[in-house]
């Protein structure tokens, strides 16, 4: 008899070099997400998934039986005025169990105590995503109110999309941008 997944338990974390071993694994969910919604998701290598790690910026969910659960990382820009936690994932066979939820809580958490003053954002065409920023703090804003930061701009030339952000010169796009401003939580 298998044991069913709701069973289960998983173990959220701050990932470290132990998990390196999942970042391929993390690499293709990330991947196989994007194209079955058709969306875009910054293109990552196994090695930029470990250097998150390594610098205690990634987040990762385990399940007892150690299989990959799920997963997002922290970034920066502007030198630490912006902050993004990017790349959330939960593999299909660990969803419907508020993993989402629980893993973007964690690393909202982290990232608010490692810059609480930077201004946490996202972008995302996801309305569960957006359901989970707003229950965070975040709030709908322009593209305008994010950072300016080319590299971050450049990551989403891997979106399909991304003609429609550089015709509207980074003003619109199918995603929301969602922003939460340190002055603003609690």
């Amino acid at each position: 008899m298998t044991q069913e997944i709701s069973t289960l338990e998983i173990t959220i974390s701050v990932a470290d070099e132990l998990h390196e071993q999942y970042a391929q694994a993390i690499v293709d969910a990330i991947f196989d997400a994007a194209q079955q919604r058709g969306t875009g998701i910054a293109r990552r290598t196994p090695e930029y998934i470990v250097s998150k790690m390594r610098e205690g910026k990634a987040i990762i969910a385990v399940a007892e039986d150690g299989v990959f659960a799920g997963f997002c990382y922290i970034e920066t820009w502007e030198h630490g005025r912006y902050v993004a936690n990017s790349g959330l994932i939960v593999v299909p066979r660990f969803r419907k169990l508020n993993l989402a939820r629980r893993i973007k809580k964690v690393a909202f958490d982290l990232l608010r105590s490692k810059y609480p003053d930077a201004k946490v954002f996202g972008i995302t065409t996801s309305a569960a995503v957006m359901k989970i920023n707003s229950e965070l703090g975040y709030r709908a804003v322009h593209f305008n109110e994010l950072t300016q930061d080319e590299e971050f701009w450049s990551g989403c030339q891997s979106c399909p999309n991304y003609d429609i952000l550089q015709r509207t010169e980074r003003k619109m796009c199918l995603c929301t941008a969602m922003l939460a401003d340190p002055k603003d939580l609690v």
